[in-house]
């Protein structure tokens, strides 16, 4: 496990069962914005970013989905973006761009399009939400991204509170990633973790004990399994550090400054064509 004061600003490698991630705590942080500067980083972004409205099997709903592209001469990894319970906010989409910033086509679905009341109470909406529609949902919004000429045909899953339980989630049933990283969301019954093939990060504050009850009984399964989950808790930071990261008196940004760069290296070295 990776303590937030152990991990200094020298050059370090970190080792996620048998994959290597050197000096990312070298880097400059470049962080993506919180949700009080999501707003003007949309704005001034300049990556192509547009929605899309994809069909979903078997219904006439379509669901709307925020697309960015990065600005590179080469096909992309897809990574698909998933919300917490705000839906797809301003913060997701900004989130998004971040990650196309990065070289990844980031596909963000709405995954509450079309459920009654969703606009004004998003988190009613995805109580509605079956474990099966909510599979159904990322399949189609994937499958879209993987078909996109753009895609080099790697792909990733990424999600925050909700939707980082919904990524480890996923991983579960969905073969075709080669990476998925949780942003604070509770882990799976272990029942499901013999299915995972793709590689999983964990990014936790150390005050989010509802989340972080949850590590343990996952992280002995995947180490019992064979597979390949690390996880990083960061001292003092708080549930939603990545959106909220003037919290905590400057804990949830010193998790941030660490989680991001983490992330990226890890999307990176798992989605090289």
């Amino acid at each position: 496990m990776f303590q937030g004061t152990a991990i200094s600003v020298l050059a370090i490698a970190v080792i996620c069962g048998g994959i290597c991630f050197p000096g990312f705590a070298a880097q400059e942080s470049n962080l993506p914005p919180s949700a009080d500067t999501a707003k003007q980083a949309l704005e001034s972004s300049p990556r192509h970013g547009e929605y899309a409205n994809i069909p979903l099997p078997g219904s006439e709903t379509k669901m709307k989905t925020w697309v960015v592209y990065p600005e590179r001469a080469e096909k992309a990894p897809v990574v698909l973006v998933i919300h917490e319970i705000f839906g797809l906010s301003e913060w997701v989409q900004a989130i998004a761009d971040a990650l196309a910033k990065e070289g990844f086509i980031a596909v963000a679905p709405d995954l509450i399009a079309g459920i009654v009341g969703a606009e004004a109470n998003p988190r009613e909406a995805i109580r509605k939400l079956t474990e099966e529609e909510t599979i159904k949902r990322l399949n189609a919004a994937l499958d879209y991204g993987l078909a996109l000429p753009a895609s080099n045909g790697k792909c990733a899953s990424i999600g925050f509170c909700w939707g980082g339980a919904t990524s480890f989630l996923y991983a579960t049933v969905q073969p075709k990633l080669n990476a998925a990283v949780v942003y604070y969301g509770t882990s799976p019954d272990t029942a499901a973790l013999s299915k995972i093939s793709a590689p999983v990060l964990g990014l936790y504050g150390q005050m989010d004990e509802r989340v972080n009850s949850t590590i343990p009984a996952a992280e002995a399964e995947m180490k019992r399994l064979g597979k390949s989950y690390e996880k990083a808790v960061y001292d003092n930071a708080g549930h939603g550090f990545l959106r909220q990261q003037d919290g905590r008196e400057d804990a949830n940004r010193k998790a941030s400054e660490q989680a991001w760069p983490l992330t990226i290296e890890f999307l990176k070295k798992l989605t090289k064509p």
